[in-house]
């Protein structure tokens, strides 16, 4: 990477574009498979929580289990080859049971991942095409949209009323305005305005942006080198690993006691020890990793019924003493559509009027796709051929508003809406159902009691 690229952010577009070896219509097409070998090794590669040793060395990480292949050692070293192979069999059992219930869920789960490959739109010979995230190579030139994800860092060539939400990598709650030009070399990551980072996504507005840096090179894929955590212990797992610790203090105490008792009596040392080792073989609860490891499984298994995959064996017993469980419901647990009930006027009647300023707001936006605007379009059955769309302010977080400009036969109109607040503070005016033109002011506080109402 040459030098002066890692702080692209001060370069202009053109001069970037050069040194990249690239152009605004894209790379071609043949130039793409050299430079996918030169910065695979730069890639970000997802967790691996399937490889199968490591699925099942993890399986023996109790302390319980541990005490067990210490009485089963204990066994063989008293020639009770039969008690030695039943512990052995049941930690066996107990181990493949937890084993083939994470290893196929972890599959499954990558499978489903397979299915679920994020594109993005980027320039090649000239063309807009879709290609996956991870295909995007440094040099190419990506279009970015309302709800673009970005794969890489890069500077802006283009850019339009676009915002970029930063929060993952900057904390910011609000998006970012970005616009093309020059920042400075020490610019801080949250002042770079010209330029966008993988890990962040575009909240409205569109650009063009050549990508610079991919994967690891990334400001993105600098924290996450930063932050691969090993997962967290749940509480069963907590539960069990401090039982474990105390039937392990407990045995040992009985062990060291009595062998210390029958030493005091002058017992044979030898006599003594190994009554000490078969107590300690007879204390331990020899079917409690089994018995848990089936009960677990079999919560799986039910689990599993009801089309949930379950990654890791012991959050069956989180989930089960569960007293309120929040998820994301909108697309999840519900079909993430939304419908459309009414369209009212001053007087809280139904519109056709307010219906159809509203579908054509819907229909012309260009910003982030919402369930609202699908139900607005879906019920808007006017015919807006007459309209021509001019210009658009998109929805942002400060205005709340979404405006759009269209052509009409006889003058240009302006559609705006928005959430209430912001509405009423920008409207000067109301419109009675009769067509008549009022002032807002005595109006505001009837249409607040209405939404409230409705809300």
């Amino acid at each position: 990477m040459n030098s002066r690229e890692t702080a692209f952010w001060s370069i202009p577009a053109a001069e970037l574009l050069g040194l990249l070896q690239s152009r605004p219509e894209g790379l071609r097409t043949e130039e793409t498979p050299e430079r996918h070998t030169r910065y695979a090794s730069a890639r970000l590669k997802a967790h691996q929580d399937i490889r199968p040793l490591f699925a099942l060395l993890s399986q023996f990480r109790s302390p319980i289990i541990l005490i067990l292949l210490f009485a089963a050692t204990v066994s063989l070293f008293l020639e009770d080859r039969t008690d030695a192979l039943i512990i052995l069999t049941i930690i066996l059992i107990s181990a493949l049971l937890g084993f083939w219930q994470e290893h196929g869920a972890a599959k499954a789960v990558a499978a489903l991942l397979s299915l679920v490959r994020v594109k993005t739109e980027v320039w090649r010979d000239g063309q807009l095409i879709e290609v996956p995230i991870e295909e995007i190579v440094p040099g190419d030139v990506i279009d970015l949209s309302a709800g673009s994800s970005i794969p890489g860092d890069g500077l802006l060539i283009e850019a339009k009323d676009l915002f970029v939400d930063e929060a993952a990598l900057t904390g910011e709650t609000y998006p970012t305005e970005k616009s093309t030009g020059i920042t400075p070399v020490t610019a801080p990551l949250s002042q770079r305005t010209n330029s966008v980072f993988m890990g962040t996504h575009v909240v409205s507005g569109h650009a063009k942006a050549v990508i610079v840096h991919v994967g690891k090179e990334t400001e993105f894929g600098r924290i996450a080198a930063h932050v691969m955590l090993r997962p967290p212990e749940t509480e069963f797992e907590r539960g069990v690993r401090r039982f474990g610790y105390l039937l392990l203090e407990v045995t040992l105490l009985l062990v060291f006691a009595i062998f210390a008792v029958n030493v005091y009596l002058h017992r044979p040392v030898l006599d003594s020890f190994l009554f000490s080792m078969a107590l300690a073989v007879g204390l331990t609860p020899q079917l409690l990793p089994a018995i848990i490891s089936v009960n677990l499984s079999h919560g799986a298994k039910r689990m599993a019924q009801q089309k949930v995959i379950v990654k890791r064996l012991t959050s069956i017993e989180n989930f089960g003493s569960m007293n309120v469980l929040c998820s994301d419901k909108t697309g999840t647990l519900t079909e993430g559509t939304m419908r459309l009930q009414a369209a009212l006027d001053l007087n809280g009647l139904p519109s056709e009027r307010v219906l159809f300023y509203a579908g054509l707001n819907a229909t012309y936006e260009t910003g982030f796709i919402n369930p609202l605007d699908d139900a607005l379009r879906t019920q808007c059955v006017a015919d807006l051929s007459g309209y021509r769309k001019l210009d658009e302010v998109p929805y942002d977080f400060l205005r709340k508003r979404l405006s759009i400009l269209v052509a009409t036969p006889t003058n240009h109109l302006l559609i705006t809406k928005g959430a209430v607040e912001p509405m009423l503070t920008v409207c000067t005016s109301a419109e009675l159902p009769d067509g008549t033109t009022v002032p807002i002011g005595g109006r505001s506080e009837k249409i607040r009691q209405q939404f409230h109402e409705l809300n």
